[in-house]
């Protein structure tokens, strides 16, 4: 296969070290709208093509809409990285992609060429790192998806959240360059409004991560909704902040057919492991768990948590995050909660 077009020398840099694909440079873009031809067996199909150094789930949401307005015109995305959530959501929606990190996919009429790489950032290489959405980071972006219609200034949005203004306005500031929020007015009268719900909880789901605490502990229950039924009634009554999480919760909150053999639970930080397992009158073990306590360095998995038949759980939108990670049918259980509670 051969990619003939006029292409930055970064992307020229990223399309050869990728075997089977050759490159033919071009002084200049074949015609307005083409920036380069996608050449095999006697095919040439011409092709848009996308520089970016770093494409996140929010820029795949960019590309899809960009490829959507222009239907008949193949998308190509060059990427110095990509994560594997940017790689689904391109390769479901049609649009090629070829990284620095050597993974490739372009699917065209009579073409599929597709190769998985393995390679880290080169070495030397420095990559700017935007702000994450991860810890109190995150619980702005949650914020956002809870109020999808809300027109916020940052100090609003930074007393939602329970975070620092400076903090509001970084988040704002990247998710705006993301194309994922709208801005309106100037100075004190600037507001901001979600525009793009699913880029950005794709874009948190994939960069929200917990240093957790784990603590497995067994409370003898008849079946698995009484357990749940018993663990968040006892911590309540002892006073412990706690919201259940994973396949327990999605059983409270959008009932999907699969088991609980454990059931997570996110309990505050400054509880001792011992507290816990006191509260709510189960015994520690260090195997055959069917509760499981979870404690991060702080009560940001607690925000903004939902009350479900009388039991605390995670909101809805950290409920979808967590069920990704969960390997027993999670993911099955996470896109029915999308389909069913979240709707985008």
């Amino acid at each position: 296969m051969k990619i003939e077009g006029a292409l930055k020398t970064e992307a020229l840099r990223i399309l050869r070290e990728i075997p089977g694909i050759a490159v033919v440079p071009k002084a200049a873009a074949p015609r307005r709208g083409i920036d380069a031809f996608v050449k095999f067996a006697g095919h040439r199909t011409p092709v848009a093509v996308e520089f970016k150094r770093r494409a996140n789930a929010a820029t795949a949401w960019q590309l899809v809409h960009q490829a959507e307005a222009r239907p008949d015109t193949p998308l190509l995305l060059i990427a110095g990285q990509t994560t594997a959530k940017v790689r689904e959501i391109l390769e479901q929606h049609g649009i090629a992609f070829v990284d620095g990190l050597g993974n490739a996919h372009i699917e065209l009429p009579g073409l599929l060429f597709h190769f998985e790489g393995r390679r880290g950032t080169r070495k030397g290489e420095v990559t700017p790192t935007p702000t994450r959405l991860r810890g109190k980071a995150g619980i702005v972006a949650q914020a956002l998806l809870l109020h999808p219609e809300h027109e916020w200034q940052v100090g609003d949005l930074a007393a939602e959240a329970k975070v620092s203004a400076g903090l509001a306005h970084r988040v704002l500031t990247r998710l705006e360059r993301e194309k994922v929020i709208a801005a309106e007015g100037t100075g004190p009268m600037r507001v901001r409004r979600l525009t793009n719900p699913t880029a950005l909880l794709d874009l948190w789901a994939e960069e929200n991560a917990d240093r957790t605490t784990r603590t497995s502990a067994y409370l003898l229950a008849q079946t698995p909704r009484l357990l749940i039924q018993e663990l968040g009634g006892t911590l309540g009554r002892h006073r412990i902040d706690y919201a259940l999480t994973g396949a327990a919760a999605g059983s409270l909150v959008a009932p999907f057919i699969t088991a609980v053999p454990v059931v997570e639970v996110w309990a505050q930080a400054t509880a001792a492991p011992a507290q816990l397992c006191h509260a709510a009158g189960a015994g520690r073990v260090t195997e055959g768990e069917n509760v499981v306590f979870l404690q991060a360095k702080d009560d940001a998995p607690l925000a903004f948590r939902e009350q479900v038949e009388g039991l605390w759980t995670v909101n809805r939108f950290r409920l979808y995050a967590e069920l990704r990670h969960d390997p027993r049918r999670g993911r099955e259980q996470a896109d029915h909660l999308r389909r069913e509670v979240i709707g985008f």
